[in-house]
């Protein structure tokens, strides 16, 4: 087992795999610089390419005995046009374009939309995107066989190019049949989270979360303004939220996504559910080894509000700087971590308890960190609803998960705060001490003299019965006496 100090950071960074991960040394140059957890894109490149990334990602798992989690995320249904005679037309601004379902190849008047269910929900002066938002259309009819649109913004529209329609819930499936081949490969290959794309409702998690079986967790991306309108519903039918801000960007004006990245944030936090904040974060990284003033203050905002996670995107999957644009997202964070008013900014949105004995016992565990100095709050559990409990209340020092779930560890990996750790169970109050004191000095939370809150429950073993919060102190005869390996 290769040595690994705890991360000195609360907030956990998620990178992106691709072409420029495919080496294992890049991977694990990538964990070591700083990267928490990996996400897998299903939407580029083959199962067997992805397959043989998680392997190399467990292979990490292995080597520094850290739980790693793997966030696999489906493509979801793509909206696009047909094909162009040319491969590609000019749309002048101002100019009629319509939109059809004749299969005849387009020009610079017409092309086809393969997709019938939008000709049944858009309606006069709603608004079609072309190209990530850089054409823009207004629909001036709409028939059963037509869509007829003026260009706001004209431009080069080519082959089987995106269209967002911002304005009308498309009444698509979450899941195409793509998606569902690429959640069973995941699942197979022990994705601990799924990414859904493009949720519209909270019905729509229902399918994916049928197919997984009970297995992994389920992370619901924002990306449609249609999800604003629903959001508490879908935060709680999912395990976990990510904001989106690619798409969300393109069918919101621009000055809309901050405050509602921050709302997104807040009523995510609210639940104890892990956020994720991505897209475009460090993006000049994907060419440059330094990120735009404009970018680190992005990263340090995402932090100061509270996400649990930032994510890169392309800046690791293929970028040029990989590992770089790790280490800044790393550097940033910490430094915000430093910052004397962070703590007052993280917990400037309330998070009350509520009204159960493990709530209770969790807001206890950061009032404590704040009141004595103590090192860490080790939490022990089986399924990792203590943890998340613990990390909601978002607490001055680091949360140490012990769980006898390597499933669970890898979830909660993605927590704020959270060390997890896979151990044998616990079956009395004597092992939970001595347990809890010995991975703490193996992990790096602990020395002679330090001090301990441990939360669990009686009887050990039975999920939902935390009910114990215990200080201890670390004896120097203890620290001594310590020996290495796995318990």
């Amino acid at each position: 087992m290769t040595k690994l100090q705890p991360r000195d950071r609360k907030v956990k960074i998620l990178a992106t795999t691709g072409p420029a991960t495919a080496d294992p040394e890049v991977l694990r140059a990538l964990f070591l610089a700083g990267a928490d957890a990996f996400r897998v894109n299903m939407s580029h490149g083959e199962h067997e390419v992805h397959a043989q990334t998680i392997a190399n990602i467990r292979a990490l798992e292995e080597e520094f005995h850290r739980p790693i989690a793997v966030l696999a995320d489906l493509q979801g249904p793509k909206l696009r046009v047909g094909k162009f005679a040319d491969g590609r037309a000019t749309i002048p601004h101002g100019a009629e374009f319509t939109f059809d379902r004749d299969g005849t190849p387009g020009n610079a008047h017409r092309v086809e939309l393969p997709h019938p269910e939008i000709f049944h929900v858009v309606e006069e002066g709603q608004r079609l995107l072309v190209n990530d938002g850089k054409i823009r259309l207004r629909v001036k009819t709409v028939s059963n066989g037509a869509i007829v649109c003026r260009a706001e913004v004209g431009g080069v529209i080519s082959d089987r190019k995106g269209v967002n329609v911002p304005d009308a819930e498309i009444p698509i499936p979450a899941l195409t049949e793509k998606d569902r081949k690429d959640l069973a490969f995941a699942l197979d290959h022990g994705a601990d989270w799924i990414g859904l794309s493009f949720v519209q409702r909270p019905e729509d998690l229902a399918e994916a979360r049928k197919l997984m079986g009970g297995r992994g967790a389920l992370c619901a991306k924002i990306e449609k303004p249609q999800a604003i309108r629903r959001l508490h519903e879908i935060i709680e039918q999912a395990d976990g939220i990510m904001v989106a801000r690619g798409d969300l960007g393109v069918e919101l004006a621009p000055e809309e996504v901050p405050p509602l990245q921050k709302k997104i944030v807040n009523m995510t936090r609210l639940t104890g559910k892990p956020v994720i904040v991505a897209t475009q974060m460090l993006e000049s990284m994907i060419e440059s080894p330094a990120p735009t003033r404009a970018e680190v203050s992005d990263v340090a905002n995402a932090v100061y509000d509270g996400a649990d996670v930032v994510m890169l995107s392309a800046e690791t999957a293929a970028g040029s700087w990989p590992e770089e644009a790790v280490m800044m997202m790393d550097s940033i964070a910490r430094q915000v971590e430093k910052d004397e008013g962070y703590k007052q900014r993280v917990r400037m949105l309330d998070t009350p308890p509520d009204a159960t004995t493990a709530d209770a016992l969790a807001h206890a565990c950061m009032t404590i960190a704040d009141t004595v100095t103590i090192n860490a709050i080790t939490v022990f559990t089986s399924s990792g609803s203590s943890a998340r409990r613990v990390a909601r209340e978002r607490p001055a020092v680091p949360m140490m998960v012990l769980t006898p779930s390597i499933e669970v560890g890898r979830r909660v990996a993605l927590l704020w705060g959270a060390h997890s750790v896979a151990t044998r169970d616990i079956g009395s109050f004597e092992e939970m001490i001595a347990k809890g004191k010995r991975m703490a000095l193996r992990h790096g939370f602990a020395k002679g003299g330090s001090k301990l809150a441990m939360m669990a429950g009686v009887p050990f073993g039975q999920a939902g019965a935390t009910n114990l919060v215990h200080i201890v102190t670390v004896q120097g005869d203890e620290l001594d006496s310590y020996q290495g390996g796995e318990g």
